[in-house]
């Protein structure tokens, strides 16, 4: 079987694009489309649904593509253990992350990653919405919910702590809930579908059903919404860090944390072989987050700098 070949398929995979797939591998759309053929022919059925627009991968092609891709995983391993060809993953990396957190945190770090590897491409889309990542042809995706799916492998990159926030402007108005059972005479501020917060008590895991005064389906709107006064919110201390330490927000009833262990996790196909591509983004992004990361040794550091201007 002509590794090229595989290459070729596995990009269009990628794109639903035989002109792009075929100019990313340097050759012209005829000899790309002379190529799937011939692949099709060999295996004897046919990989790919071709319209003028676009082309899909058929039943077939979607079964055909996890083999296609650790084939050429196999071959890149076999090369580099005895010291054949580029030691630097090259190619396109496509990912998908969270609109939020890729703008605050993924996409401040890409320049030096991509600096460290000069041979990647990478293409992000930042949605909310779960992307199928077989389907949209990612190699890796961002999130902050549990895995669901089983053809799909997780590896942590940093924890997601939440706490619960309010402006000083609220404060001031409205007071501030001493217990969590206060929380159900608060003005609340709410992602769509998540109006119930859970905590961890001393004895038990305690869930209030807050009172939604403002609901949306964005973080940063929601972060947001509860600097401008408007109520209580639940916040990742990644999305409302900076916030906190300037005064903008302040977090209320610590000693009840949330009850999730949430973590910002990189998701990618389940493959006997991690692609280098995918292996070198994990690693970086975990050593750049890790256990304790920057946003959160940011807010330990700034609890325990000495107050300004005050004299006893």
């Amino acid at each position: 079987m002509n590794i090229d070949h595989l290459k070729l398929f596995v990009r269009l995979a990628a794109t639903s694009n035989i002109s792009q797939a075929g100019q990313e591998l340097g050759i012209s759309p005829a000899v790309a489309s002379s190529h799937i053929n011939k692949l099709e022919q060999q295996l004897g059925v046919r990989l790919v649904h071709r319209t003028t627009r676009r082309v899909s991968l058929t039943e077939e092609g979607r079964t055909f593509l996890p083999h296609a891709e650790e084939v050429l995983g196999s071959v890149d391993a076999a090369k580099a253990a005895i010291g054949v060809g580029s030691s630097s993953p090259k190619g396109t990396l496509r990912i998908s992350a969270p609109a939020s957190f890729g703008c605050m945190h993924l996409m401040p770090a890409l320049t030096e990653f991509m600096s460290i590897y000069p041979d990647l491409t990478v293409d992000l889309r930042l949605t909310d919405t779960i992307v199928d990542l077989v389907e949209g042809g990612f190699d890796i995706a961002i999130r902050n919910a549990g895995l669901k799916d089983s053809s799909l492998i997780a590896r942590k990159l940093a924890p997601d702590k939440r706490i619960l926030c309010a402006s000083p402007n609220y404060l001031s108005r409205f007071g501030e809930p001493e217990t969590l059972a206060d929380l159900v005479n608060h003005q609340c501020i709410n992602l769509i579908g998540q109006d119930s917060w859970s905590f961890r008590t001393s004895s038990s895991i305690e869930t209030i059903k807050t009172r939604s005064h403002f609901r949306t389906d964005h973080g940063l709107a929601m972060r947001d919404a509860c600097v401008n006064g408007m109520g209580i919110a639940m916040n990742a201390t990644w999305s409302v860090y900076e916030h906190l330490m300037n005064g903008s927000l302040v977090q209320i009833l610590a000693d009840s944390p949330e009850a999730s262990n949430a973590a910002i996790w990189a998701v990618f196909p389940s493959s006997r072989l991690i692609p280098p591509k995918v292996r070198v983004f994990i690693d970086y992004f975990s050593a750049r987050y890790g256990e304790v990361p920057y946003w959160d040794s940011a807010l330990l550091m700034s609890a325990r700098e000495p107050l300004q201007g005050i004299h006893i």
